[in-house]
């Protein structure tokens, strides 16, 4: 229900909280009921509750009881999530706001509970937007995606470990293979774990192509090797293929997670430098439903592949840097790009032709955002289909008209007027 007051539009009954990790408090703003006609107020509630279920579940029937149907609440790390949950399954129209946006006036006093009323009375204005919160179903994709990226990185690392304790000992093993984690690799690990310090016999553990490298490997095997860099290096093995485990595991439930958009993903793949991984990926943090963003611009700018924009009297301010967005669709963009940059496509002479003027940084953001504003028509139309315009588009249209109007202007400006007849 909307009340209108002097022009300004009121959301009539409003809530907001200020979520700490043991108490949340909540103002609520509701007409004054004790005042009625043409300058009925504004009553103002504030309560404190705790953080477990039960008390939020209080806090649930004490809204309800109030017929609020607005609740607001800022981004608090991740303590917000239990009482968002639990209020959007209730039924409450629930917003997530940016902190920036709901940020306290200086010069005030700062409490718990000054900090829930102003909130709630920019709220009741509608002077603030509600940030991007995908359903249930894609939150629980973007919880596994996310976790999968956190566990590549971790075994990333440890993998960097095992690369450097041989050099603590003496041993080149990386210098000549290139995969420490091939057949080849792994093998020799295993054998100096086991005990084994003959740079012949390990060596000859060489499989395949690095067979031909064998006197390199003699060379590069022969060190210090220890029993202490043997139990060192048996623990990181150990964990790398403990993460591995758990990375396979996590992609299996991904595919399960992924399987009710095999459609979606099958159309996104299309797109160059986009694969079945990075499409999950962008479904996981965008969600398939782009009545969220109205256009493609709107999508871009929430990602932060779009300069900002900061003009004071007449004179443009800044750098035009994109800023910190989404730092999970951030690099599966990144990735994408640098992939399709190094096709035969449009995107990748789009790629090329900015690189050569701006720089490989600004042209990798920008096909990042030509992939994303793809995206969203193919996520906007069910029925659109990813055509790819060629490397050639620019040479066979694009800069055939850019000529055109440049001498025809050129023309123009020296008193001439131009008739244009293909020929042919």
């Amino acid at each position: 229900m909307v009340q209108v007051v002097e022009d300004v539009e009121i959301i009539e009954r409003v809530a907001a909280l200020d979520i700490g990790k043991a108490e949340v408090v909540c103002c609520v703003r509701v007409p004054d009921e004790s005042r009625s006609g043409r300058g009925a107020g504004r009553g103002q509630h504030v309560r404190t509750f705790a953080t477990m279920t039960r008390s939020l579940t209080d806090l649930s029937d004490w809204l309800t009881g109030l017929r609020v149907t607005r609740v607001v609440m800022e981004a608090t790390s991740d303590y917000w999530k239990p009482p968002f949950y639990l209020l959007e399954a209730a039924g409450f129209d629930v917003w997530l706001v940016n902190a920036h946006e709901v940020k306290h006036l200086p010069g005030r006093p700062k409490t718990d509970a000054l900090d829930a009323v102003w909130p709630c009375k920019i709220a009741e204005r509608q002077m603030i937007r509600a940030s991007f919160v995908p359903p249930a179903p894609i939150r629980q994709l973007r919880d596994l995606t996310r976790y999968r990226i956190d566990l590549i990185g971790d075994r990333g690392r440890e993998k960097n470990r095992v690369e450097k304790l041989p050099e603590d000992a003496g041993i080149k093993l990386s210098v000549v293979a290139s995969d420490l984690f091939g057949v080849s690799g792994r093998a020799m690990m295993d054998a100096l774990i086991a005990g084994e310090r003959d740079p012949d016999i390990l060596a000859d553990l060489a499989r395949t192509r690095l067979r031909a490298r064998i006197p390199e490997l003699r060379e590069a095997l022969t060190g210090h090797f220890t029993d202490h860099h043997g139990f060192l290096l048996s623990q990181m093995l150990r964990h790398v293929d403990h993460l591995d485990g758990r990375i396979a595991a996590v992609e299996a439930q991904i595919e399960d997670h992924i399987r009710p958009y095999a459609d979606t993903v099958a159309r996104l793949d299309q797109i160059p430098g986009i694969g079945p991984a990075a499409a999950g990926m962008t479904i996981a943090e965008i969600g398939i439903d782009m009545t969220r963003f109205p256009t493609a611009a709107h999508l871009a700018s929430w990602a932060k592949f779009s300069p900002t924009v900061k003009e004071s009297a007449g004179k443009t301010k800044g750098s035009a840097a994109t800023g910190r967005g989404n730092r999970y669709l951030a690099r599966a963009l990144g990735e994408a790009a640098v992939g399709a940059s190094r096709t035969n496509t449009f995107l990748g002479e789009r790629y090329r032709r900015v690189a050569r003027r701006r720089g490989k940084q600004r042209a990798l953001v920008a096909i990042g955002r030509s992939i994303l504003t793809v995206i969203w028509h193919l996520l906007s139309d069910p029925d659109a289909t990813f055509n790819d315009l060629g490397a050639d588009h620019y040479d066979n249209r694009g800069s055939t008209q850019r000529g055109l109007r440049r001498h025809v202007n050129a023309l123009h400006a020296l008193g001439f007027t131009v008739t244009i007849t293909p020929t042919g």
